[in-house]
């Protein structure tokens, strides 16, 4: 009986590994949305607006765009190593109850 709750527990933690990596995917396909859209916003300015700083907003939306990359980017190499480590130790954990 004590086996099988091990068993069960070792699925319930990798389930919840699985879970959080799609999460983590989830949350730099948002950040790529998001900067793809800044990026489209940007590129569609100069025609949009006929005033002469239209440049400058089209600027500041693509430094918008970009900075929303790269920390969506960081981000998500960030928490993908923060999983791997913990899918590490419940593979240790993982060799103790299941031999």
């Amino acid at each position: 009986m004590d086996n099988a709750q091990n068993k069960d527990l070792i699925l319930r933690e990798k389930l919840a590994i699985q879970r959080t990596i799609l999460a983590n995917q989830s949350t730099f396909l948002s950040f790529l949305r998001t900067s793809m859209y800044f990026l489209v916003a940007g590129l569609s300015m100069k025609s949009l607006l006929k005033i002469e700083s239209a440049l400058s907003i089209q600027l500041l939306f693509f430094g918008c765009s970009f900075i929303l990359l790269t920390v969506g980017t960081i981000n998500y190499f960030r928490q993908n190593k923060k999983i791997k480590e913990s899918e590490i130790h419940i593979g240790n954990y993982q060799k103790e109850h299941l031999e």
